[in-house]
């Protein structure tokens, strides 16, 4: 099981003087007014933490494997917002540094990015899509998991069809 985050949330952006943007362009691709068949989730299996940068680079691997499959309707949207400020505290690593560092001292750090806490059983992505492109999904989300930290696995589910009036 690795290792979870224990510290506060820092999300508190007015105490923050230069906030690093958020990476993720785009949080809904596609054809937004359809009525889509299936739903297909990429879920998290236990608690972590996911920079933007590793879900913006899922978010493109999953459309472009998408947009490959031509003529299929698809949704696609990131379920989770980087909403945590990462800091670091940057230490110098060529000759002389002893001499310029500063060692611990005032070691709070700089804001770097935005990261996103992820529950256990969470969606970070889904894909909605017709009967004929569910296998499109899968493999796209498939592909979209290797970008991330953590072992991911693809759900399907079927979303329930409102009766013709």
């Amino acid at each position: 099981m690795p290792k979870r985050s224990r510290s506060m949330s820092y999300t508190r952006q007015e105490y923050v003087h230069s906030k690093p943007p958020t990476r993720v362009t785009r949080f809904t691709i596609g054809e937004t007014s359809l009525d889509y068949e299936y739903k297909v989730n990429l879920v998290a299996p236990y608690s972590k933490e996911i920079s933007g940068k590793a879900l913006e680079s899922a978010r493109i691997t999953a459309n472009k494997v998408i947009e490959a499959d031509t003529g299929q309707q698809f949704l696609l949207k990131v379920l989770t917002y980087p909403h945590e400020i990462t800091r670091a505290h940057r230490f110098m690593g060529f000759a002389g540094a002893d001499r310029l560092s500063q060692g611990m001292r005032r070691s709070f750090g700089k804001p770097t990015e935005r990261t996103a806490m992820i529950r256990a059983d969470q969606q970070i992505l889904a894909i909605y899509a017709m009967e004929s492109g569910v296998e499109t999904a899968k493999k796209a989300l498939m592909r979209a998991s290797k970008k991330l930290p953590l072992p991911c696995r693809v759900e399907v589910e079927a979303l329930k069809k409102a009766p013709a009036a």
